[in-house]
């Protein structure tokens, strides 16, 4: 994946792949995005919500937003 990393734009999206290891998509990204759901239940539509995005480091060790606080530290999700 460094090597992909150099050469390419990789997104990861964490509701999509195994994140049980948190510690390997901080080793992987240079920057982070976190996103929560609306849903419409009127229509059963959802919708994703940007919360926060920003170097990988802040995002994991000092999240501006409660809500990225509480799932990266494992409270929500």
């Amino acid at each position: 994946m460094q090597e992909l990393k150099a050469r390419y734009t990789i997104v990861i999206v964490t509701h999509v792949i195994v994140t049980h290891n948190m510690q390997q998509a901080t080793r992987v990204s240079d920057r982070t995005a976190f996103f929560t759901v609306l849903t419409d239940s009127k229509s059963d539509t959802r919708t994703g919500v940007l919360v926060e995005y920003g170097p990988t480091r802040q995002i994991f060790e000092d999240p501006r937003d409660p809500r990225t606080q509480a799932y990266v530290t494992g409270r929500v999700g």
